[in-house]
């Protein structure tokens, strides 16, 4: 397959994971009556990557997250002369979905943007307040054990086909852990697009879910091989499976 059409595959595929989960915060997570709430938008998040695995899989590995891009390297599944463009398709895919977003959100009477718009911080931009050390080793870890999954689902000796139910649920269930404390990130492309929206320092404090989700994700990358063997290591198969 094409660098080119890969990396639209991957334009495509993080635009769906903003345009779905931060979706599902902005519009749907408190609608009077109906709002389907913390547990609603980390289903909607793990929903994403899961329907994208399936659908885009087989053409670009459907990474969706520089910090995945930049794990699979460091665990030697990907090239880096390909990290590059994939992370700036990504950033655009992001920035595509969530301002398709805002489009559709602000037709509503009364939006505003003061609620930072699924935004990602720490301190008076983390949910619950979180200290910046707190924000920073929850994304860290978060983002490690994201990767530990994503590596050991493709693995070739994993069960052939559950990568993506695995890796979905594992997004889902990182959500209903740090959504509190970040707003949960993991992700670096899914962070840039809704702070460039929701502006001022939303902006600055993008340095975090960019450093501790690929620092998270190298660290993956690095432990992952040690623990289960070199023989684990498959491009071919996270091509086709994650």
């Amino acid at each position: 397959m094409s660098l080119t059409k890969r990396c639209s595959a991957e334009f495509l595929g993080t635009l769906w994971l903003v345009f779905g989960g931060c979706g599902s915060a902005v519009i749907a997570a408190a609608f009077p009556s109906v709002g389907i709430g913390l547990l609603g938008v980390s289903l909607a998040f793990g929903l994403t990557v899961l329907t994208m695995a399936y659908a885009i899989g087989h053409i670009s590995g459907c990474h969706l997250n520089p910090a995945v891009s930049v794990g699979l390297w460091a665990g030697k599944r990907f090239p880096a002369t390909d990290l590059f463009p994939y992370i700036v398709a990504q950033v655009l895919g992001a920035i595509a979905g969530a301002g398709l977003l805002y489009v559709i959100a602000s037709g509503k009477p009364g939006f505003s943007l003061n609620g930072g718009f699924a935004a990602n911080g720490f301190g008076n931009h983390s949910p619950g307040g979180y200290t910046l050390l707190a924000c920073l080793v929850a994304e860290t870890f978060l983002t490690f054990m994201f990767l530990m999954i994503i590596l050991g689902s493709t693995d070739t000796r994993a069960p052939k086909g559950l990568a993506p139910l695995a890796i979905g649920f594992g997004l889902t269930l990182i959500h209903l852990i740090s959504i509190p404390v970040t707003n949960t990130s993991v992700n670096p492309a899914r962070s840039t697009g809704p702070a460039l929206f929701a502006g001022g320092s939303y902006i600055w404090q993008l340095w975090l879910v960019w450093v501790a989700p690929i620092l998270g994700g190298i660290i993956a990358g690095v432990v992952y091989p040690a623990v289960a063997g070199e023989s684990g290591a498959s491009t071919e198969r996270v091509s086709r499976a994650a």
